[in-house]
């Protein structure tokens, strides 16, 4: 796989190129809204967060775990709706997603991953096609964090263009 497209699968992965990058998103949030549900939404800050945390833990798992266990769709990718996340629990999220995110990039940056080989144990997927799964979904689901951010108004100082 050529150098310069890795670079650019990395690059997808950590700045996003066509959103705001994770860490800016999640930057500064404050605690005291984390478990806020702003007006005509289904779901909280955290709740949002730890779904990003979850889904993009599964698909690593997926792709580097010949034992992987598949998770049920929608319960397991989601923590309970009533959830009431303490700032230990955002921590976490935002710690893990970090890592796992990390883990992410070496595997795209590694020259002896063949991204376009079937992994395995799956069903035909590739490790490239996971990764632009987590792209994509990170994408979708950052813009939706922004978008909270914006109708609760917890930007602070810090808001990226």
């Amino acid at each position: 796989m050529d150098k310069d497209f890795r670079k650019q699968i990395v690059a997808y992965l950590k700045q996003g190129h066509a959103h705001s990058p994770y860490e800016d998103i999640v930057a500064d949030f404050p605690v005291s809204k984390i478990n806020t549900k702003a007006s005509n939404s289904s779901y909280t800050p955290y709740r949002l967060l730890e779904h990003l945390r979850i889904t993009q833990w599964d698909i690593l798992d997926f792709v580097r775990n010949p034992e992987y266990k598949y998770i049920k769709w929608p319960n397991d990718y989601w923590p309970a709706e009533n959830k009431k996340a303490t700032k230990a629990d955002w921590d976490k999220s935002v710690r893990s997603f970090k890592k796992d995110l990390k883990e992410l990039v070496k595997i795209a940056e590694n020259p002896k991953t063949d991204l376009l080989a079937k992994i395995p144990w799956g069903s035909g997927q590739t490790i490239l096609k996971e990764i632009f799964v987590i792209i994509d979904h990170n994408a979708y689901h950052l813009g939706e964090f922004g978008i909270l951010r914006d109708v609760m108004r917890s930007w602070g100082k810090k808001r990226p263009v």
